[in-house]
């Protein structure tokens, strides 16, 4: 009998197989015309990939220089089951895919992560160019409590988004999984505060809608959006992937940027990105040196500390650096004829840029087309039966895969890359 007693005290906490939800796995099977089975699921996972494609705005000039505050909801409600296992586990797993593909889209930005539980905001990381950074930190959230602060989370990325330059394009990204906040003050002077310094902020509720985050969206012209399951939660969280639309009142202008060359063997020295860390981890003997102070920095991109004031200015790339040179000036916009003493070089690699280059000039959407005959697709030779999707400059023939890869990934069209008047 006391063992008994003792079995239910260690399986306290723990869910029954009969009490979970189970899963009706044969809905997501039909029947085609020629009697295959086929998966509906994977079918609305490429239709949603395609929405991403078509919803793209064209013929706007986006901030590619962003930064970007993510908040992660922390408290007593990210312990809900319906994602599995629990809310915080699933939104950790999501975010850090997200980020692996932000800093991939993104090569010039910086993020910084903070977390809000127990009625209070903590910052787990400064804005940095480096994935590893936060999915390190992400990994050490491992249990939920407490109720979450949207205006201490709020206030605390507004204080690190205060010193950016202005021409960098300044967002919040709010995971909020509770329908309640506890605020020490008055929320909306906070949502004035985020007006006034023009900062972007985006909300995704695992929950239900709640009119206060809407408001603070829709007056920051960001985006409120509400999940239905993982998948839309993923598929949610990759479109703030693509940079938002700059403003449009701003005027062409330059900002000097900083090509530092990589030491291999150089002497042993801390780095400034790990200056405040006291651990011999960071005594390397390589690095990133800036052109124009020589200070040292193991990742790139990153604003120097030590360089003094410059003009700040907001931004078109439309160049890279020359070889040979280290510094570079940028066709950049929205021209502010004060220097912000706050704001060194910035320190980028020319493959950076490059990178960053398909955000200027997409690549025109494919045109869907049905198929009576089969063909090969331009891109990875394999047969397509149904649907293929057909460039309007080369009239070449992709299927769904090569099209997603090109779009996403490539952003070149193969077919238009290998003809004789493309070269000319």
């Amino acid at each position: 009998f006391l063992q008994f007693f003792c079995a239910m005290d260690e399986d306290e906490g723990k869910v029954y197989t009969w009490e979970t939800e189970y899963e009706r796995s044969w809905e997501t099977l039909q029947e085609d015309a020629e009697g295959h089975l086929q998966t509906t699921a994977e079918e609305e996972a490429y239709k949603a990939k395609r929405r991403r494609l078509f919803d793209r705005p064209r013929n706007v000039q986006l901030g590619m220089m962003r930064h970007v505050f993510l908040v992660l909801d922390g408290s007593r409600a990210m312990a809900d089951k319906d994602l599995r296992p629990d809310r915080l586990t699933c939104a950790a797993r999501v975010i850090e895919k997200f980020l692996l593909e932000f800093f991939d889209h993104n090569p010039i930005s910086q993020l910084g992560t903070i977390v809000t539980r127990n009625g209070r905001a903590e910052k787990l990381n400064e804005l940095t160019g480096n994935p590893h950074v936060h999915t390190k930190a992400l990994q050490s959230l491992t249990s939920s409590s407490g109720d979450p602060s949207l205006q201490n989370a709020l206030e605390m990325a507004v204080r690190g988004l205060r010193h950016v330059p202005h021409h960098a394009s300044k967002e919040v990204i709010v995971v909020l999984g509770s329908l309640t906040s506890c605020d020490p003050g008055n929320i909306f002077s906070t949502i004035d505060d985020l007006c006034q310094q023009s900062v972007r902020c985006s909300i995704i509720g695992l929950a239900a809608e709640v009119h206060l985050c809407k408001t603070i969206c829709q007056r920051t012209n960001g985006t409120y959006n509400v999940i239905l399951d993982e998948t839309h939660f993923r598929d949610l969280l990759l479109q703030h992937c693509r940079p938002p639309p700059a403003k449009a009142t701003i005027e062409a202008s330059l900002i000097k940027m900083g090509f530092p060359q990589h030491v291999m063997n150089g002497p042993p020295a801390v780095c400034l990105c790990h200056l405040s860390d006291r651990s011999a981890d960071y005594i390397t003997s390589s690095g990133y040196f800036c052109p124009q102070c020589n200070s040292k920095y193991c990742e790139l991109p990153v604003e120097c500390k030590v360089c003094g004031t410059r003009v700040d200015m907001q931004s078109v790339l439309m160049t890279t650096p020359t070889h040979g040179c280290n510094t570079h000036t940028l066709t950049r916009t929205h021209k502010h004829k004060h220097t912000n003493a706050n704001t060194g070089l910035t320190l980028v690699l020319a493959p950076h840029l490059a990178r960053s280059h398909h955000h200027l000039f997409p690549l025109t959407s494919y045109e869907e087309t049905q198929l009576t005959d089969m063909i090969v697709c331009s891109g990875c030779q394999v047969q397509v039966e149904r649907k293929a999707y057909k460039c309007p400059s080369c009239d070449s023939m992709f299927c769904i895969d090569c099209d997603l890869f090109i779009h996403e990934t490539l952003h070149v069209c193969p077919g238009c890359a290998s003809t004789v008047k493309h070269h000319h």
